[in-house]
């Protein structure tokens, strides 16, 4: 419930009184403490409750009444010894935390526990032990004080239940993190020249080389060096279908192997791989806190003094009005309405939900930073998306290569690769590609540069080049009309056309097509069916751009656009009042992505892309923004159910407590059945988050 709170040791909040819960959970059998503590006090403290309902019982049936036989006398030591074990042991904790929330001042539902059943106990002590002390305004009719001790310990044994029904419910709303820590492999293969060792994961080292079996899961991270095989990634995407690898081939941690032989060397270990890095982000997201949380904090934060005040003040009213007994009435009425009111359930409304929903984006390879982008995703009704990698798959290959007048193709390409071997961007190793398919050798580059707006350029030999688009021949200022005409006719096609210069001359151009993405068609019509706005931003020429559009229906398209003008972009549609969110995977969309609402990075992209953003797709798949909203608008939807039944169940159960009920109908609410609702709400809360793990997407 408080995120903020950090302890090197097990212990309680400072604040709302909770056991801490570690960071991490481990990935076998949790050991709770705690839930084995409440248990063991709810199972002794149930034993010797029990007994203590007789006189309740008798109540309704007369021939079974112990006042029958027994002395009241009798009845009160006996209530006197099985009820304080239960009291004092079994709501040792509670009486702990409720102390050590007055000396933090920081009062909370431990707080109004230990006052309801420690009043209730005290009083009843008193009238056992001191009878005649007592005034006639606390006897009954009998001229017998009355006595409390079945409500204490029913109240003490009842919070008990809801400890240990809560302890078990929120033990599973991290099971997300739990079974992401059991996909990890235990034991990795590791080649030498002598032959192959088993060795444990942690004992893998990067440049490692590890054979994968047939079946087994991959240990690290890494790439393919031999053989080809199927990859079941979907424990980290979601996606079920296998996907094919061979040499070169990423391969992510836990995820399982087909019926090939892999080997592949280490290139991650430890916390750097993928699925610890999830592990981390998902754990962090889950405690971190939603903007609507604001709500329950400012009532939390005056709600145990309010409660206090109430019970006092219904307290004197009934012992100033009420029937007889009336301080008899007076301290029931008080009890009551310090148990009902624990404000328990206000407090785990939110933190719950978030908790759960989290880990169910984490299975669905949605990445969610934390609790506030979580949020703001259900407002979105903008996508600003990038094309090369976000739409497309990000792998572009060279088509064809166009030199002009007085040059060579095989030149021009080879001088290209030159200086692109230093750039990231997608498209260069597009370039470089092409050029050792043709047997062409990059040469080395000096004086390397680059401008994310204009192309690279750099000294091939003394000569110096120039690639890069448009722009970069309008800064130059040089004359590409002879060639322009074919560019233009392949940019309709929905080729990217890049430009080689060479000493201030126009030297030809390079074709590069990247695929649109298979799943990118089904992503879009998803979004528009969600009613989000699709528009696509991208660096590219406005024909390249317009073909792809036309491809994805999308009717905007913004083109030509340099990397800092995107943040400029998300801005101006901010101002109209839109919720925008920014699909990107590049270094150059990281400053749109950071002034976004909602920044989504693809899994596939750069770290810094990743670092910028609030939702990170595991596999860069567009599909999984719908999803996220999707998450996003019912996980919102289950806070607003939980804060709902947490305002209204004390807006109810408050006033009953204090005697509402009682000039109409005669009715008084029992501490026992207060103690019994207010367990009832916190478990009802826990329950409603957890319906979230099953929820379709």
């Amino acid at each position: 419930m408080h995120p903020e709170i950090r302890s090197p040791r097990a212990g309680t909040c400072p604040i709302c009184g909770m056991a801490l819960e570690p960071l991490l959970p481990a990935a076998g059998p949790e050991d709770n403490a705690e839930l084995r503590d409440m248990t063991r006090r709810f199972r002794i403290s149930m034993l010797l409750t029990l007994p203590l309902l007789w006189p309740m019982l008798g109540e309704m049936l007369p021939a079974v009444d112990p006042m029958r036989w027994l002395d009241h006398r009798v009845i009160a030591w006996a209530q006197l010894l099985l009820a304080t074990p239960v009291v004092l042991w079994g709501g040792w904790p509670f009486f702990v935390r409720g102390w050590q929330s007055l000396l933090r001042r920081s009062p909370n539902m431990f707080t109004l526990i230990a006052l309801g059943a420690g009043a209730a106990w005290s009083f009843s002590l008193m009238a056992t032990l001191l009878p005649g002390a007592l005034p006639a305004s606390f006897l009954m009719a009998s001229g017998e004080p009355p006595l409390y001790f079945e409500a204490a310990a029913v109240i003490t044994t009842l919070v008990l239940l809801g400890q240990v029904l809560e302890l078990k419910a929120r033990s599973q709303t991290s099971s997300a993190i739990g079974a992401l820590l059991k996909l990890a492999p235990r034991i990795a293969h590791r080649s030498a020249a002598g032959g192959e060792e088993d060795v444990d994961v942690a004992q893998v080292r990067i440049g490692d080389l590890l054979r994968v079996r047939p079946g087994e899961k991959i240990p690290v991270d890494g790439k393919v060096v031999e053989g080809e095989s199927h990859v079941d990634e979907s424990m980290l995407t979601g996606e079920p279908a296998p996907v094919r690898k061979g040499i070169g081939d990423k391969l992510s941690a836990a995820t399982i192997n087909g019926s090939g032989s892999l080997l592949m060397v280490a290139e991650h270990v430890g916390a750097e791989t993928l699925l610890s890095q999830i592990v981390q982000m998902v754990s962090e997201a889950q405690r971190s806190r939603a903007p609507i949380q604001r709500l329950a904090d400012a009532v939390a934060a005056w709600f145990v003094p309010a409660v206090v005040g109430t019970a006092l003040l219904s307290a004197l009213a009934w012992a100033l009005i009420g029937p007889p007994p009336q301080f008899a009435h007076a301290l029931v009425v008080a009890v009551s309405v310090l148990i009902i009111a624990c404000p328990c359930a206000l407090g785990l409304a939110t933190p719950m939900s978030i908790m759960v929903g989290v880990g169910r984006g984490a299975h669905e390879g949605i990445l969610i930073r934390d609790a506030a982008a979580l949020e703001s995703l259900e407002k979105i009704d903008t996508l600003v998306v990038d094309k090369t990698g976000t739409l497309t798959e990000g792998r572009p290959s060279l088509q064809k290569v166009v030199a002009a007048a007085g040059f060579d193709e095989n030149e021009i390409l080879r001088l290209a690769a030159s200086v692109e071997s230093v750039s990231e961007h997608p498209l260069a190793r597009a370039v470089i590609a092409g050029a050792q398919a043709r047997g062409i050798v990059p040469a080395p580059v000096a004086g390397f540069d680059s401008d994310a707006g204009l192309g690279v350029w750099g000294t091939v030999g003394g000569r110096h080049i120039g690639v890069g688009n448009p722009r970069l021949l309008q800064a130059q200022r040089i004359d590409a009309s002879a060639l322009m005409p074919q560019a233009d006719a392949e940019r309709v096609g929905g080729a990217t056309v890049i430009f080689v210069v060479v000493d201030g001359r126009l030297a030809g151009w390079l074709s590069v097509a990247d695929a649109i993405k298979t799943t990118t068609p089904e992503a879009v019509r998803a979004l528009k069916a969600a009613g989000i706005r699709v528009i696509m931003l991208t660096g590219d020429h406005a024909a390249t751009a317009r073909a792809v559009g036309d491809r994805l229906g999308l009717t905007e398209v913004v083109s030509d656009v340099l990397p800092q003008d995107k943040a400029g972009i998300v801005k101006r549609l901010q101002a109209q009042g839109r919720w925008v969110a920014m699909a990107g995977d590049g270094i150059n969309d990281a400053p749109a992505l950071a002034q976004a609402q909602v920044g989504i990075a693809m899994g596939t992209g750069t770290d810094v892309a990743m670092q910028s953003a609030g939702v990170t797709l595991v596999k860069g798949d567009l599909r999984g923004i719908a999803r996220a909203v999707q998450l996003s608008r019912k996980t919102m939807r289950n806070i607003r159910q939980n804060l709902f039944f947490a305002f209204v169940y004390n807006a109810l159960g408050v006033p009953v407590a204090a005697g509402a009920l009682y000039p109409l109908f005669g009715i008084l609410l029992s501490p026992m059945m207060a103690s019994a609702a207010m367990s009832f709400s916190s478990v009802s809360v826990i329950g409603n988050a957890l319906r979230l793990r099953k929820v379709r997407l």
